[in-house]
């Protein structure tokens, strides 16, 4: 049932960051430009995130794409070990303008810690310089990288997942369906609120348009600067209309109750039921988007890491126990 309010929905927590961003009273993303609002993104990212734990080792790796230019990426390893370590490849959310490997560093090393899984953090490039499908491109570019380079890097080329928040939930969805097509199997693909539909037109996009962290004149703004109209209904961008999810790797799929795009994450799961894919799917009650990073003060966040974690180590075949606790 649909409550008249739907803010009554948010838990105390979450309201109560929600209004402390209103009190701050900062000019919304979309009435920024490009630039100001990558600033204004890294500056705020770790605020509410929780501090990064102690992991093993963090390198700083440059991942090239197709067309010659180099991808920076940070690889998390999260302790020695005598074999090779499963991998995540994770891709950044920030609606494809904003956000890097900096602003998800944190989440990524709790991810690594609490699964006992290597995390590959990888920062395609954004738009509007670099326009749909370039960041397609380079999610997919950074895989062949992975799965060539595993070896080298103490990784497990045979145990990798992909995985993202957001506009990155959307490229590990893409890249998890190229990866079927190439014939290279992944393990899982971990997926935290992914963008999934073409015109987001959904119920929740409606009754969350306002007042829920993630506006809906922001989401248009991310838009405009990465896809033309003309593009919104390749499967590239609208992972949801792809021709089909038959063999494609499982899915862990963590969405936010309060969120716009919580009803096509819904779908993406249903999608991926009817195609036979095993699906994990968790609803976080009372919470927005990019709730993941708001550690500190939002208790869903600790549950959504230790979910994700557990899914990561069931998937990749790590046994919970040693060096897993958090730093």
């Amino acid at each position: 049932m649909h409550h008249p309010n739907p803010r009554h929905l948010l838990t105390p927590a979450m309201r109560g960051v929600i209004d402390r961003m209103a009190r701050a009273g900062r000019p919304p993303m979309h009435a920024m430009t490009p630039a100001q609002a990558r600033a204004f993104y890294e500056a705020g990212a770790n605020v509410l995130d929780l501090p990064p734990p102690r992991v093993a080792r963090v390198r700083a790796l440059d991942i090239p794409a197709r067309d010659g230019a180099t991808l920076p990426a940070e690889l998390v390893v999260p302790h020695e070990a005598a074999q090779a370590l499963p991998v995540l490849l994770y891709f950044h959310g920030g609606g494809f303008v904003v956000g890097s490997v900096r602003t998800h560093a944190a989440l990524c090393r709790h991810l690594a810690r609490l699964s006992g899984v290597a995390v590959l953090s990888v920062e395609y490039r954004l738009a509007p310089e670099h326009r749909f499908p370039t960041a397609v491109h380079d999610a997919f570019d950074a895989l062949a990288w992975l799965r060539a380079h595993a070896a080298a890097l103490g990784l497990d080329a045979q145990r990798i997942a992909v995985g993202g928040d957001s506009a990155g939930g959307t490229l590990a969805v893409v890249t998890a369906l190229q990866a079927r097509d190439a014939g290279w199997p992944l393990a899982l693909q971990l997926l935290f609120y992914p963008g999934c539909s073409a015109w987001q037109d959904t119920p929740s996009h409606r009754r969350f348009a306002h007042g829920f962290v993630l506006e809906a004149d922001t989401i248009q703004w991310f838009f405009r600067h990465y896809v033309d109209d003309a593009q919104r209904e390749d499967w590239r961008f609208a992972p949801l209309l792809a021709p089909d999810f038959d063999g494609v790797a499982p899915a862990w799929i963590g969405l936010a109750e309060c969120d716009p795009l919580v009803d096509e994450g819904v779908q993406l799961a249903d999608a991926l039921r009817l195609a036979g894919v095993p699906v994990a799917l968790e609803i976080y009650h009372g919470v927005t988007h990019e709730f993941i990073k708001m550690g500190r003060v939002i208790p869903e966040a600790l549950r959504a890491h230790q979910d994700a974690a557990r899914a990561l180590r069931r998937a990749l075949g790590v046994q919970a126990g040693d060096d897993l606790s958090p730093g």
